[in-house]
């Protein structure tokens, strides 16, 4: 008779457990508009390709990302993004157990509901989803139809005007870092993977291309200021920054450190940018060579032309906050 009260009293505990999870919280955002709206509807001005980056996002509705992504709704809507590059980190702290987790409703489901916002989503992993099951994330594409992530790094070529194309490169960083292929125990997946085939693929796919622009997205930043653990930095450095060098690529893009920044280096063309968290944020450390940094919480646009790539940090506020013009004239490749 105990046990079958106990097993009564269980399946009640987990019937209620359910409920909680699968009922929608309330949420109250923001009313107020981008602060420059104007200045943002510019970007999507004569019909230029944008796109929105995010990183670093999952924090189950805590901290700025309530805020931050009802801004990023606002944004798409005045700048007529095409899609959303998610650059890792969209689930703290431990990462996805599967298809199913309750985290997929809590971190992006019910937080990333602005109708703007309902458009592709291409993702990359970062060192949280490194903690739990990373094939989940690339098998969550069944289940929701914006999340457009099938690889663990993909390739994408866009046209944006007669004979001018981007390519995007969306890397896989941290079986590319030591320090998360040694650490089988906290990074199981990371391993697994092989660094050499990555870097294989990129320098091929690189190589192949023939696009006027050049982007590299992925969740490690190659060069950043920050308290971080150095190694992360220095194995990008070695192992992938010769290949953005000898093929002459415009961006390299990454997140992980909860900040904006944007960075040149001296001996190299390639400009490196940290986009910031679109939760929780980190102060700033000073790096030599940085241009701007920011503690803000945000998010970036990335707006392509036929002459111009324009890289502009926005804060939850909807605030412009830095704005950077790389120009190559119709000439150049």
């Amino acid at each position: 008779m105990k046990l079958h009260k106990f097993l009564l009293l269980s399946i009640l505990l987990i019937l209620v457990q359910f409920a909680l999870i699968t009922a929608q919280p309330a949420t109250v955002y923001p009313s107020a508009p981008p602060k420059d709206a104007e200045t943002l509807a510019k970007l999507d001005a004569d019909g230029h390709f944008t796109f929105l980056i995010a990183a670093d996002l999952g924090r189950n509705g805590y901290y700025d990302q309530v805020p931050v992504a009802e801004m990023m709704g606002k944004v798409a809507a005045i700048t007529d993004i095409e899609f959303v590059a998610a650059i890792g980190d969209v689930h703290h702290f431990e990462g996805v157990a599967s298809i199913n987790d309750p985290l997929w409703l809590t971190n992006f489901e019910w937080v990333y509901k602005h109708p703007e916002l309902m458009l592709p989503w291409y993702p990359v992993l970062g060192n949280h989803e490194y903690r739990g099951n990373t094939q989940a994330v690339l098998d969550y594409h069944a289940v929701s139809a914006r999340w457009k992530m099938t690889a663990r790094y993909y390739a994408q070529t866009w046209s944006i005007a007669d004979d001018v194309q981007i390519l995007l490169l969306y890397i896989d960083t941290a079986p590319l870092i030591d320090r998360y292929r040694v650490d089988y125990l906290v990074y199981p997946d990371a391993r697994q993977e092989s660094m050499l085939t990555q870097l294989e693929w990129i320098d091929q796919t690189l190589a192949a291309s023939d696009a006027k622009w050049k982007m590299v997205m992925g969740h490690h930043p190659i060069y950043a200021g920050t308290t971080k653990r150095a190694s992360e930095r220095l194995d990008l450095q070695e192992r992938l920054q010769p290949l953005l060098d000898k093929y002459q690529v415009d961006i390299s893009i990454g997140g992980h450190i909860h900040n904006f920044q944007h960075i040149q280096v001296p001996g190299s063309q390639v400009d490196y940018f940290v986009n910031s968290s679109a939760s929780q944020t980190r102060d700033v450390v000073h790096l030599q060579g940085a241009r701007f940094s920011s503690s803000d919480a945000g998010f970036s646009l990335c707006t392509a032309k036929a002459d111009e790539l324009i890289m502009t940090f926005v804060n939850k506020e909807g605030e412009m906050i830095y704005q950077y013009s790389r120009q190559k004239t119709s000439c150049e490749n």
